[in-house]
């Protein structure tokens, strides 16, 4: 009796790669996190997601040997009544990281909160 295997199609198996991506965030290249932030202001989610590039991004992941770029997500913590004004939650993070008295490599995070609008300057108000 022969055995049956099922038929999947190209475009089952390109759902279901998809579908593993789903969560992953579109990236934009940066030189600094302020477009990030910028994108984060303008965006209906408060949110917005980046990758760092450039010298001095290239030089920090050779340093410390790590497996990843140095990625940055902003999130609004607080939007303020100063159009185009929030409180965001930056983050700069790699995987993969060397730190000299580390046993192992690592995640590192680096997280800060900052007033920000839209014009570069913080709010007037925190109301």
């Amino acid at each position: 009796m022969p055995m049956k295997f099922p038929v999947i199609s190209a475009w089952s198996l390109a759902l279901l790669a998809g579908a593993a991506w789903a969560d992953e965030p579109v990236r934009t290249p940066v030189p600094d996190a302020r477009p990030v932030m910028l994108s984060a202001l303008q965006s209906a989610d408060g949110t917005a997601h980046g990758v760092l590039t450039g010298e001095i991004a290239d030089a920090i992941t050779q340093r410390f040997e790590a497996t990843s770029p140095i990625y940055i997500d902003v999130t609004t913590e607080r939007r303020y009544r100063q159009p185009g004004c929030s409180r965001l939650k930056v983050s700069f993070w790699q995987e993969g990281v060397r730190l000299p008295e580390a046993k192992a490599p690592r995640k590192q995070t680096i997280e800060f909160g900052i007033n920000y609008c839209l014009d570069g300057l913080p709010p007037r108000s925190l109301l």
